[in-house]
């Protein structure tokens, strides 16, 4: 058990330690960081290589925004085997819709709970 911690503590923390590299040493967006961990877990997924890396590292691998981006890939090539084309542009949200949900809900919470204050961006 303990080894599996750390297999799940040592991708999902390599994971951050890159997107947060780019933060630190580029001038690109958080939101351009986003798009990119994002593309990256469909390419990756595509490509064959992040279901074994999820099977190896389970959360540590599905947590992180690539693993958003291979939950999309997977739900819509499994879309596609059963619908067709449509299956393309439904598979990916169908699949990924518990963590949509899940993060609109805690979201939600969160914002109840801690009151929030828009971001000054005037300093």
């Amino acid at each position: 058990m303990l080894y599996q911690y750390l297999k799940v503590f040592f991708v999902g923390g390599a994971l951050c330690m890159i997107g947060e590299a780019l933060i630190l040493k580029t001038k690109l967006t958080t939101a351009r960081i986003l798009v990119i961990y994002i593309t990256a877990g469909v390419i990756l997924s595509a490509a064959g290589v992040y279901g074994p890396l999820a099977r190896f590292a389970s959360a540590g691998a599905t947590v992180p925004l690539t693993g958003f981006g291979h939950a999309l890939a997977q739900g819509a090539i499994s879309a596609v085997q059963e619908n067709g084309l449509l299956g393309a542009f439904t598979g990916g949200l169908s699949a990924a819709s518990g963590g949509l949900a899940a993060a609109v809900f805690f979201g939600f919470l969160a914002a109840l709970f801690f009151r929030p204050k828009p971001k000054d961006y005037q300093k």
